[in-house]
C-alpha cells in the first residue's frame, strides 16, 4: 500500500514538471509525403473480402465449389457467408451431435406444420395461410432429400427469427450436397 502511494506521488510530480515546458506557438510542422504510402496500404486490411478467382476445374482441392449463375426460384434463399461458404456448421450440445444451417431468408417451415403431423382428429384444422405467403418448403425439402438417402426421420429445430434450422445428427456433407444441388 506504501509503495503504491509513493509510486502516484512521482507521477504527480513528473505531471508537475510537464505543465512548465512550452510548446512552440502555431501549427505543428511536418511534411506530408505520398511517395511511401504504396509500402503502408499494403499493410492495410482490404476494405471488403474479393470475389473467389476463377479455378479450372470444380471443387477445388480445398472442396469449395461457387453458387450456380443466379439463384433458383423457390421460395426460399440460402446465403453464403462473407467468406463464399456454404452456413453449415457441424457441432456438439449435450453430447448430441448437430447440424446448423444459417442465413436462411424466406419460407423454413413444412408446409401444415403440426397439423399434418397430428393426424387432424383431436385438434381443429390449421388455416390456411395468406395468398402472399408462399407455400412452405425448406425443410420439407431437406427432409425429402434426406428420406431419399435412406436416412430415418430426422429431428428438426427451426428458428424463425434467427434463420436457422437444426438437425440432429451430422449431416453437414449432405447438407452441403444438397445445397449445391440446388445451386446455392
Amino acid at each position: 500500500m506504501a509503495a503504491m502511494a509513493a509510486l502516484c506521488r512521482r507521477l504527480r510530480a513528473l505531471g508537475r514538471g510537464l505543465r512548465g515546458v512550452q510548446t512552440p506557438p502555431g501549427p505543428p510542422r511536418y511534411e506530408e509525403s505520398t511517395a511511401e504510402f504504396g509500402f503502408v496500404e499494403r499493410l492495410l486490411p482490404p476494405s471488403r473480402i474479393p470475389e473467389p478467382p476463377l479455378h479450372p476445374k470444380y471443387p477445388t482441392p480445398s472442396g469449395w465449389s461457387p453458387p450456380a449463375g443466379s439463384p433458383p426460384e423457390l421460395p426460399y434463399f440460402v446465403r453464403r457467408s462473407r467468406l463464399h461458404n456454404l452456413p453449415v456448421y457441424l457441432g456438439q450440445r449435450q453430447g448430441r451431435r448437430l447440424t446448423a444451417l444459417r442465413r436462411i431468408h424466406g419460407d423454413i417451415w413444412v408446409s401444415g406444420g403440426l397439423w399434418g403431423q397430428l393426424g387432424g382428429s383431436e385438434h381443429p384444422p390449421k388455416p390456411p395461410p395468406p395468398p402472399l405467403c408462399p407455400p412452405q418448403a425448406l425443410e420439407r425439402d431437406l427432409r425429402a432429400f434426406l428420406g431419399s438417402l435412406g436416412v430415418p426421420e430426422v429431428q428438426v429445430q427451426v428458428n424463425e427469427v434467427t434463420g436457422t434450422l437444426r438437425l440432429r445428427g451430422h449431416w453437414g456433407h449432405e447438407v452441403r450436397s444438397w445445397l449445391l444441388q440446388r445451386g446455392f
